[in-house]
């Protein structure tokens, strides 16, 4: 026997200790937190097909998540932010990831990030970034300059909010031309000492060379001349402080809301007539409708008939003190299910109220019907009593008992309690005094009864009521008055007796106190 045969067999090795396996790699022993082995698989190296990758596996598109998953997906389709570049740029000292400095900008003002960008060169570079993104813009320029400087910047700007505080001229719209191509919204208002001398032919060639523009919105349009708008993308349209157009074309397809407003004053002479007749067949899907023109009469009203504009859902022709019943027999032949409709302003009588009842009891919401001196407290009640959906309703100043009020104009009072001046109405007539006015309503959440003098006698019971106007109801009895409306938060009563504001506020805590024990006994 050989010596080597003599001696003892070498002991196997001791058996690696036990550790949390699925912590370490099978194949190296590694932990795995962190590790990619490059160590070929047992089954590998023996020739063995690889397993098929399972749903749980870590690689692949067929790993299953959460629809809301909190983790970072790892796969390498991920595309980072777009200007997300790793720079830094030093601040107080220290380096700071220029990414962090852009998303501070965008959180700051347009005024802020132009004062930044005055800082140095790499401010300069961040508001630059911030400026490309931009999406909304809302600005206060002193002149035209600065929207010449910004707004070429500003690749991305969808909406676009003015508040001119410089005049408005063709250069500040050639800017607007050239600038900003994806711009979907304009909104320009002018502050008191600024002047729109914009004409027709300059907004007509803005709307046909903005292709995305969709809402437009502009103050001040008293120098337009005329109005030729055509445009296939334009969705609304609001115009203010009009004044005496010679030609009114408006050629917009794809239009469903239309503003007009015209100046109050003596020389305005726009021919309605053929502009109501043109919107059937240029404006064919129109659904809301607001004009505003002492020159608003029942041909006007009839030539809208003729448009053929059955789509309407909200309706608002105002101070057109030449409207009488007819205007309103017009409106009922030539719209279907009006939800809105604001006759303010207007000569209408109690029938025309039974005419709208009569036609829209299933759909009108809202009837604003200020102003308007023929109505009497029985159309009002004949109103609340025949259109259930009703949920709002404005009579200011239709019930007045005196005309204290001529000299300086009459006040023209909003439905949230605010009060503004308007020029006088020629059609402003005396009622008679101590009228009694009873309203029973189940939906009724908004009643604005501003400036009725001739009631002195108020009953309201709207369990729904939340908003009630009662501002320079002078002549209303304290005693007289009785409010059944458990829900009611806001009553207006600015001009009124102070013994009228104490009850109203006894009423508002009575009512409160029975809807607590209502709350109570019914276990809500």
């Amino acid at each position: 026997m050989s010596s080597s045969s003599s001696l003892p067999a070498k002991p196997p090795p001791p058996p690696r200790p036990k550790t949390r396996g699925s912590y370490n790699c099978g194949r190296c022993g590694q932990p795995k937190k962190g590790h990619v082995c490059n160590l070929p698989s047992p089954a590998a190296a023996d020739g063995a097909a690889p397993p098929s990758p399972s749903p749980s596996s870590s690689g692949g598109d067929t790993r299953l998540r959460r629809a809301l998953s909190f983790d970072e997906p790892s796969s390498p389709e991920k595309k980072p932010r777009p200007d997300h570049d790793g720079r830094t740029m030093e601040l107080g000292g220290r380096a700071v990831p220029v990414d962090l400095v852009v998303e501070v900008l965008r959180r700051l003002g347009p005024r802020g990030v132009l004062d930044a960008a005055a800082v140095s060169r790499a401010w300069r570079d961040c508001a630059d970034r911030v400026w490309r993104v931009a999406e909304e813009l809302r600005l206060r320029p002193a002149a035209a300059g600065l929207l010449g400087a910004l707004l070429p910047r500003c690749a991305a700007l969808s909406r676009l909010v003015l508040h001119m505080e410089s005049d408005v001229d063709a250069t500040m719209l050639s800017c607007l031309a050239f600038s900003c191509p994806s711009l979907e919204t304009l909104e320009i208002t002018m502050a008191d000492k600024a002047i729109n001398n914009m004409t027709g032919e300059e907004l007509s060639r803005l709307v046909s060379e903005k292709h995305s523009l969709s809402i437009l919105k502009i103050g001040g349009c008293s120098n337009l001349g005329f109005l030729n708008l055509s445009s296939s993308s334009l969705n609304v349209l609001w115009l203010s402080d009009l004044c005496s157009l010679s030609e009114s074309v408006i050629s917009c397809p794809n239009m469903s809301e239309l503003s007009l407003c015209f100046t109050q004053q003596s020389t305005e002479c726009t021919d309605l007539v053929s502009l109501m007749d043109g919107l059937g067949r240029s404006c064919p899907n129109l659904r809301n409708l607001h004009i505003s023109s002492i020159q608003l009469s029942n041909e006007a009203v009839s030539a809208l008939e003729g448009a053929n504009l059955r789509g309407l859902c909200m309706l608002s022709l105002i101070l057109g003190s030449k409207m009488t019943d007819a205007a309103v027999a017009s409106i009922v032949r030539s719209c279907a299910s009006l939800a809105l409709l604001d006759l303010s302003g207007s000569s209408i009588s109690d029938s025309g109220v039974g005419m709208i009842c009569k036609a829209f009891p299933h759909t009108l919401s809202r009837l604003l019907l200020a102003l308007c001196p023929n109505i009497t407290t029985c159309g009002i009640q004949a109103a609340t009593a025949q259109l259930p959906l009703l949920q709002l309703m404005d009579c200011g100043m239709s019930l007045r008992s005196n005309l204290q009020n001529e000299k300086q104009g009459a006040y023209f009072g909003e439905i949230n309690g605010r009060i503004r001046l308007c020029p006088k109405l020629p059609t402003l007539k005396k009622q008679p005094m101590r009228q009694k006015l009873i309203i029973k309503h189940d939906n009724l959440k908004k009643l604005s009864l501003w400036g009725c003098s001739a009631i002195d006698a108020l009953y309201v019971k709207c369990p729904e009521l939340i908003d009630l106007n009662l501002n320079t109801c002078t002549n209303l009895h304290p005693e007289r008055l009785l409010l059944q409306c458990p829900n009611l938060k806001n009553v207006h009563a600015f001009g009124c007796q102070d013994m009228l504001i104490g009850a109203i506020k006894n009423q508002k805590l009575i009512n409160r106190k029975n809807l607590m024990k209502q709350c109570v006994s019914t276990g809500v």
